[in-house]
């Protein structure tokens, strides 16, 4: 398939699909007139960088994580790399939530002080 089909499946833009490509995500083949022809399983593929996207990881990220994944769901394989990069993951992740957290609890004190005038 096209990338442009690509992009239809996915949701995601043809821009996009170029990046994961440069990154290494995504290894299309080209035909003889240099045009990229995607696999089918590639859509599959594409549903999971966009899981793990979504799960704040990096492409950098992604790229370690995505030799574990096996099978026709996003179902992930126990090997040591990718506890490894779960435990980082949610260690940043709590990291994050904790800079969240501090950030409300400013701003509510802003507001607590502009509703007590």
């Amino acid at each position: 398939m096209k990338i442009g089909e690509l992009a239809k499946r996915t949701g995601v833009s043809i821009r996009m699909l170029r990046y994961y490509e440069e990154a290494g995500l995504l290894k299309p083949k080209r035909s003889a007139s240099g045009y990229r022809d995607y696999v089918s399983n590639e859509v599959r593929t594409v549903e999971r960088i966009k899981l793990l996207g979504s799960a704040g990881m990096t492409l950098a990220t992604i790229q370690q994580f995505l030799p574990c994944v096996r099978g026709e769901e996003p179902v992930f394989e126990p090997c040591d790399e990718l506890r490894n990069v779960l435990h980082e993951q949610i260690r940043l992740a709590d990291q994050k939530a904790a800079k969240l957290a501090q950030s409300r609890a400013i701003l509510a004190s802003f507001l607590s002080d502009i509703e007590r005038r």
